[in-house]
């Protein structure tokens, strides 16, 4: 979809109309909005609303339209749909402002009644020669806008444009326009009008024409991974049988602090720039599905990671990667997000020595060639041991009872509910641990001590647990000493020579704090030597 923006001019009187039927639709839009959240159907809400506003059927469909993609914003971004502002929230917060007075406030207000009222949207139909309510028309003056305002009335407004360069898509769209008029083959477009610093504009939207797939996972793909601390994107290149060929990483520490329109063009560039790396390498483009990406939490306690994630452009870059793809003819698959970085962090991350990030969408680009990832022997053998699930399940309880010390000490609110967030996600893992402990104790006939070291875990708990869940609950705190790392290397060692890197089970006296804590039968902890 190319959107294209120009300014539209109407006469006094036609202005003043185009006001009115603005306002009303505006306010039809709002009203859908609520009765949706209220569960009307569309089909008896469209009948009251032309009631209602004295709108014909079309511009009403078109306002419960835009109504349902409000709703889907807001369901994707995980806001409360019952507190959207029309109009924008920042120029609501800044009018509740009781010392805002005189000039500036009624400048505020202004702003705020032609956000809030003063637009009009109308899809576009091919039968209907483009558009029936909102059309653009030749004439020897030049382009004119006709609008629809009922009662069979049309207005007529002049569209300017200024075309500053060769490549510019209106030159196209225009082409394409006068190409219909005369073959009378025409293509819908969508136009939503909207007034801004009580000038008129236009935006004008239609479909491209998407060139034949030339570049497909057959070759490899690039997979991309976003994060948000470091702010970057991670690239791997990926031969089609699964190799890693090649990473990097691209920063988007630009996007920080800058102004909406200039991270828009900034995520354009890294778009460009990510399509032209595959294009450049003949391979296809591998991203992770994602229907929310979390922006954190007031009051969590982490402003500085909050923040980074509040300004995350990254969803902005994949449907800008996405639109750069199809126009360029490169296939981009979109795969499942799940345990994408777990895996790459502990699986591949050590073997390749590789940035946990750079592992993350090495795991993304084998996803998308349709590569299984199988969880390692050596980690298997490792969750077969009670012995160590009872060491890690020890150094978790510790971590937790340290954290419980720094919350009775903690003033601060906001870092009592960090550390009461942190808390609660140990409580979970260290569940998972009691309970693969449970199962691997339920069934000891099961189990071979003389050949334990070159036995896989039995088929329950493989069906019972998501393997790689617990292994990162296992090793990432208990063995690599934090609960968030990013050198995973000492784990290369037990994936290559398990023999050699794991020489024995030594019982240690007391493991951490916690070990005096355990049940009798738990204090044999032991602790894995890695050489």
């Amino acid at each position: 979809m190319i959107t294209l923006s120009s300014r539209v001019e109407f006469s006094s009187e036609d202005m003043k109309t185009l006001k009115d039927l603005m306002r009303r639709w505006s306010s039809c839009k709002r009203y859908a909005y609520q009765r949706l959240l209220e569960g009307e159907e569309r089909k008896e809400l469209k009948k009251k609303l032309q009631v209602i506003f004295g709108l014909n059927s079309r511009y009403v469909d078109d306002a419960i339209f835009k109504a349902k993609e409000v709703l889907k914003a807001c369901e994707g971004k995980g806001q409360n749909p019952k507190k959207v502002i029309f109009g924008g929230r920042s120029l609501f917060e800044k009018l509740k402002k009781n010392h805002l007075q005189g000039k500036k406030r009624q400048e505020l207000k202004r702003l705020w009644i032609e956000a809030r009222k003063y637009r009009l949207y109308s899809r576009g139909d091919r039968s209907k020669q483009g558009n029936l309510n909102i059309r653009l028309l030749f004439k020897e003056e030049g382009l004119y806008l006709r609008v629809n305002v009922g009662n069979k009335k049309w207005i007529e407004g002049k569209v300017y444009r200024k075309v500053s360069r060769e490549k510019d898509k209106w030159i196209d769209f225009i082409w394409s326009l006068q190409v219909a008029e005369k073959t009378k083959k025409y293509f819908p477009y969508s136009v939503e009008l909207f007034i801004e610093d009580s000038k008129l504009y236009a935006y004008i939207s239609y479909e491209e024409s998407i060139p034949q797939v030339v570049i497909t996972k057959d070759s490899g793909v690039i997979g991309i991974d976003a994060n948000a601390s470091p702010f970057h994107l991670a690239l791997a290149e990926v031969e089609k049988d699964g190799n890693l060929v090649s990473y990097q990483p691209i920063s988007l520490h630009e996007l920080i602090g800058r102004k909406r329109e200039q991270r828009e063009y900034l995520a354009w560039h890294i778009a460009h720039r990510i399509t032209d790396l595959a294009l450049e390498k003949g391979r296809a483009i591998a991203i992770e599905r994602l229907e929310r990406v979390p922006k954190g939490y007031r009051g969590d306690g982490k402003a500085q990671l909050r923040k980074r994630f509040q300004q995350w452009a990254y969803r902005s870059i994949l449907e800008k990667i996405k639109v750069l793809a199809k126009r360029k003819g490169i296939e981009l698959i979109e795969v499942s997000p799940a345990y994408t970085s777990v895996i790459g962090s502990l699986k591949y991350a050590p073997i390749y020595s590789i940035d946990k990030d750079i592992a993350g969408a090495y795991v993304i680009g084998r996803r998308a060639l349709g590569f299984k990832e199988k969880v390692p022997v050596n980690y298997l053998k490792l969750l077969s041991r009670e012995e160590f699930l009872q060491y890690s399940l020890a150094k978790l309880e510790e971590r937790k009872q340290g954290l419980k010390e720094e919350l009775k000490k903690e003033g601060n609110k906001y870092k009592r509910n960090a550390l009461k967030t942190e808390i609660s996600k140990l409580n979970k893992d260290i569940k998972l641990l009691v309970n693969l402990l449970s199962s691997l104790e339920s069934e000891p006939e099961t189990r071979q001590p003389a050949n334990l070291w070159k036995e896989q875990v039995r088929e329950e708990v493989k069906t019972s647990y998501k393997l790689w869940q617990v292994l990162r609950v296992a090793l990432t705190l208990p063995v690599l000493g934090k609960s968030f790392v990013r050198d995973f290397s000492p784990l290369k060692s037990v994936l290559v020579d398990w023999d050699r890197s794991v020489k024995r089970l030594a019982p240690i006296p007391g493991v951490g704090a916690m070990a005096s804590s355990l049940p009798e039968t738990n204090q044999k902890c032991s602790l894995i030597h890695f050489w």
